[in-house]
């Protein structure tokens, strides 16, 4: 796609500003996976401990819950990025690549929003947990350690957001509608 007025270098900066964000996205999803496969590991563990030893690990439960929230935060900024989001191609379909294109700016402005929003409020709560160090009832794991991860996640998704905004208007401008498949190549 191209940027209107500025010259071929700054085009190339750009370009390759954002397959850098394209290739860190892609890799933190990837890391929100292994923390998933982690757990799944985890808890099979576990659960074979408590059938041969009738012991299951300890604080098993709550490690999952602070694992999936991470993982589950990690995998937003890639769904973002690739318009995984929930559609409803019912509606869509027959819209015309520039209504289409509209309808990515619209999301993409509610992703930021949603992502400086969130961050936001996150923020002040990870700050509270460490202000009363508040940590897990099975083991002495502070809660605050789940908000780091999830603070970077939801920064890399206003990142996704603006590069999906910028790829609606630009659709809007040439009439052809971003899709996952141009978009990650």
């Amino acid at each position: 796609m191209t940027y209107g007025r500025r010259s071929g270098l700054e085009n190339d900066a750009w370009a390759r500003l954002i397959g850098l964000a394209h290739t860190f996205i892609r890799y933190w999803a990837l890391l929100g996976g292994l923390v998933l496969l982690a757990l799944v590991l985890m808890t099979a563990a576990s659960a074979m401990s408590n059938l041969i030893y009738n012991r299951p690990f300890r604080g098993d439960y709550e490690v999952v819950k602070h694992g999936v929230a991470i993982a589950a935060f990690a995998f937003l900024p890639y769904c973002q990025l690739t318009y995984g989001n929930v559609t409803v191609d019912l509606f869509t379909e027959r819209m015309s690549e520039r209504a289409k294109s509209a309808m990515v700016v619209l999301s993409s402005l509610l992703a930021a929003a949603f992502a400086v929003l969130l961050f936001r409020q996150m923020w002040f709560g990870m700050l509270d947990y460490m202000k009363y160090r508040e940590v897990m009832v099975s083991l002495p794991w502070p809660l605050w350690t789940a908000f780091p991860p999830a603070l970077a996640s939801l920064a890399l998704l206003f990142v996704a957001a603006l590069i999906t905004l910028r790829d609606g208007i630009m659709g809007m401008r040439t009439g052809r509608a971003p899709s996952p498949e141009r978009l990650l190549q």
